[in-house]
């Protein structure tokens, strides 16, 4: 049996159609298309109740319920993935004030926790999506991130750190960070790619004020208040999402239970999943370590501080852009060139060694891997059932947790082998264009072409 890839006209997404090799007794879908096993008919493990709700819902892409949700999944990012993206005003002062007998990698494990976490928990959550559950979990997992930030301030040990900021900011950035992305896709459809990048400007805005507001009011209040503050932000904007984000579709019995390994079937979604790992071994490495890198003779003191506020302030331009490029070019069109530049970027970044020229990079660095973020979801988004979106971008995200969680400690202790940043930037650099490789190779599969939209 050989599979190819056909556009769906009333959902212009991507179908997977079964051709036999021999001659069977074939059966017709809906468009006319000849398929050889009704379980394949549309998607690898998909029941025909969902099936048909799928290719018949007509979505708002638009109005006033739309948008709040668009504006609420805004929050939810700023206070859960913008908390993580500000990990790097942290990496700073816990080597040189709080943890300076602990070495540099050993300290980022604590953010790679978070990054881990902030993904592992979407195979849980995007089930218990597709089954009904939304509102609770999110409001769970919002007030474990807001207490997160209170436990922070008391500590004083390492392993206090590991716990609190590592595990428990983890683990409720995740739960709230996946239903929020699929209840996103409830709403809209030709402009999906489009709100998927307003929404992740949360993050940006979060790396951006974070960072800054701790940078700000360490000196002035010390560490404990300056956590504290920040547990009310982020309890501001967690609580405005939960009164404002809804579900539209009711649940549909899909059929399997949390893991689906019929979606494997689908090439595409296997090589993109396989990117997305690779992805994460090194596109954050720049962000993690760009503050700590800026602490050297010919950059300004007083700027090494904000150099991932300003990355990060960069990245809101990059989702945003790519948002609306995505929707006319297709998502993978736009995240690859987007991702390539990123390495680009990441390789050069240690070479810098004047305000300026790190101050440049920064902003590069930010546009294009901010894209990542904004886009990550919507190929997902297309390459099954809207019914099941919740279990398969849970599924890829969890895979992509344990290589989140390694790629910032491996760059780390690559610096601590060398004692110089030139090899760390070689090695996320390459991760980062082996993902753009499989990323080529993923639209290729579903395209059978290099130029087409995807």
């Amino acid at each position: 049996m050989t599979f190819t890839f056909s556009d769906d006209t009333n959902r212009d997404s991507l179908a997977t159609t079964a051709v036999p090799d021999e001659p069977v007794s074939p059966a017709a879908n809906k468009e006319g298309e000849v398929v050889a096993d009704e379980d394949e008919r549309v998607y690898p493990g998909e029941g025909e109740e969902a099936i048909k709700r799928d290719e018949t819902d007509e979505f708002p892409d638009g109005g006033l319920r739309a948008w709040l949700v668009v504006v609420g999944g805004v929050c939810i990012t700023f206070a859960s993935f913008g908390f993580v993206n500000a990990w790097g005003v942290f990496q700073d002062y816990y080597e040189t004030t709080l943890l300076p007998d602990v070495s540099p990698s050993t300290i980022a494990w604590i953010g790679s926790i978070q990054y881990s976490l902030t993904f592992l928990p979407g195979l849980f959550t995007g089930r218990l999506f597709d089954l009904g559950y939304f509102h609770l979990p999110l409001g769970i997992s919002s007030a474990v991130l807001v207490v997160s930030a209170f436990l922070v301030a008391e500590c004083k040990e390492y392993w206090h750190f590991v716990l609190a900021q590592g595990i428990v900011v983890g683990l409720g950035s995740g739960w709230v960070f996946g239903p929020t992305m699929a209840v996103v896709s409830h709403w809209w459809h030709k402009k999906r790619s489009m709100a998927f990048g307003i929404v992740a400007i949360g993050s940006s805005l979060g790396g951006t004020v974070l960072p800054i507001a701790v940078s700000k009011l360490l000196p002035l209040v010390g560490f404990p208040w300056t956590m504290r503050i920040i547990g009310f932000i982020l309890l501001g904007a967690t609580g405005f999402a939960n009164l404002v984000m809804k579900r539209r579709l009711p649940p549909v019995n899909v059929k399997g239970g949390l893991v689906n390994p019929a979606a494997f079937k689908n090439i595409t979604y296997t090589l993109y999943t396989a990117a997305t790992c690779v992805t994460f071994l090194g596109l954050y490495t720049a962000l993690t370590y760009f503050n700590v890198s800026a602490q050297q003779p010919g950059i300004s003191p007083s700027l090494a501080p904000y150099i991932v506020s300003i990355a990060n302030a960069a990245s809101t331009f990059g989702r945003l852009s790519s948002g609306l490029l995505a929707d006319g070019m297709g998502p993978v069109n736009v995240l690859i060139p987007f991702t390539a530049l990123a390495a680009v970027t990441t390789y050069v970044w240690p070479y810098c060694t004047t305000t300026a020229s790190i101050v440049v990079i920064a902003v590069i660095y930010g546009f294009a891997s901010g894209a990542y973020v904004g886009l990550m979801g919507a190929p997902l988004a297309e390459m099954g059932l809207l019914t099941d979106m919740g279990r398969r971008m849970g599924m890829t995200l969890s895979i992509a947790a344990f290589f989140a969680l390694t790629g910032p400690p491996i760059s780390g202790a690559i610096y601590d082998m060398y004692g110089s940043f030139h090899p760390v930037g070689w090695y996320a650099g390459s991760m980062v264009i082996a993902s753009c490789v499989l990323l080529i190779a993923s639209k290729y599969a579903a395209t059978r072409s290099l130029f087409a939209k995807y």
